[in-house]
Order: structure tokens, then sequence, then C-alpha cells
């Protein structure tokens, strides 16, 4: 069965998306604006997986977790393997982000921090319900490890348990490296929706940025 997208668009009507590159502020902008408007928040990498459904056979990026042989086989993928992993998996887990954002926005209006592909969210939402924040692309991999996160702190961990600690650090960060490549960048800064990009990283512009979302989204007028 395929769904009218015009019928998604419908239902979809009360969200607001924000998707980029990696540090470009996203989930601090989401943040703020659902505190600010009283929004729905769904922030990075939320959970939208109703359990039981994902199957290995249907949805192989998705499981993967389920099917690798352990952490030494995820953390010495190549640097190519781990960018078809990460944008097939956004892939598969539209369709459930869509489902449940039609779900829990009918009665308030919703914010999320999304990795549905650029070409699925226009076709599903107005241009006024997209932004698009861009960073250069060396944040992403000179601070990667920096952030206070328990799930970048386990993989540390595991390439630190490597046969080769520093030539695994080395080939995951090329990894990282790779999904937020040029090429990635430049579909993101094409892609003729609205669009930040943070130039200055030294200086806080968090304020001039949420009025920017906020008029851009229609949430100040």
């Amino acid at each position: 069965m395929q769904i009218n997208n015009l019928l998604i668009k419908h239902y979809l009507k009360n969200v607001m998306f924000i998707t980029g590159t990696a540090y470009a502020g996203k989930s601090t902008m989401a943040k703020m604006l659902a505190e600010k408007y009283n929004l729905i928040l769904c922030g990075e990498n939320y959970d939208c997986m109703p359990s039981g459904i994902a199957t290995p056979e249907q949805y192989p990026n998705i499981c993967y977790f389920q099917t690798m042989k352990d952490w030494q086989e995820f953390v010495n993928r190549s640097p190519e393997e781990y960018e078809a992993w990460i944008y097939n998996t956004s892939k598969e887990l539209a369709e459930f982000e869509i489902c449940y954002l039609m779900h829990i926005s009918q009665a308030q209006k919703v914010i999320v921090d999304t990795n549905i592909p650029i070409e699925i969210l226009k076709e599903i939402a107005e241009y006024n319900q997209v932004a698009v924040m861009l960073s250069p692309q060396s944040l992403s991999v000179e601070n990667f490890f920096d952030r206070d996160d328990l799930d970048k702190a386990f993989i540390k961990e595991q390439i630190m348990k490597a046969e080769n600690p520093e030539e695994t650090m080395e080939n995951y960060l090329k990894g990282i490296a790779k999904i937020n490549s040029k090429e990635h960048y430049d579909e993101y800064a094409n892609s003729g929706l609205f669009t930040i990009v943070r130039e200055n990283t030294d200086e806080d512009t968090k304020v001039e940025v949420l009025k920017e979302l906020s008029m851009h989204f229609g949430l100040e007028v």
C-alpha cells in the first residue's frame, strides 16, 4: 500500500523539522524552541520504534545491532560501510518516524531533530516546516568524542579495546568524515530549503538563530 504524500502532509501540518549536519546546533535549537513555544520535543535519536515490528529481513540496517558479530565489527567497518549504514538506516526509519509524528502532533505542535532524508521531507512538508542547519565538516570529526554522551563514550571504550586502537580510531573518524562529507553537505546546501550556516563557531549566536527559526516556522510574527 502507498499513501498519497498530500495526505501525509496534511497530518504533519503541526510538525516542524530541523535537519542538517553534525554540530550545527540542531538539538540545541529544537530544545530552545520547544521550551519557548510549548512544543512537543522529539530530540536527537528519539524513540519512534514500536517493538516487535522491525525484522532483519525487512529492515537490515535498523536491525544491524541484532545481527552484528560484536562491537569490534561495528567500530572496524570501512568508512564506506559506515556511511552506507547511517544513510540507509535513516531511510528505513523514515516511515516509523512519519507515522509516529502524525500520531503525536494532532493536538499540539511538534519540533523534531530529524534524519529523514531531504528528498522525503520535501514531499511531506511545506517550505516553512523544514529548516536545514549546517556546520563545517571539521567540527564533526575533531569534536565527535567531546560531547557528554553515553553512546559516544561507549563507542570510544570499544575502540580502545581494539587490537590497534590508534588505527581503529583513525578508521572510525574517517567514517564520521565520510558521513559529513562535502557531497552530503552540498545536498543540504543545494536543497532549496531554508538554511542556516554556522560559520563563526566561537561566537554564541543562539539568540539570533532562535529568532530566525521562530520567524521561519511562523512561531513569531
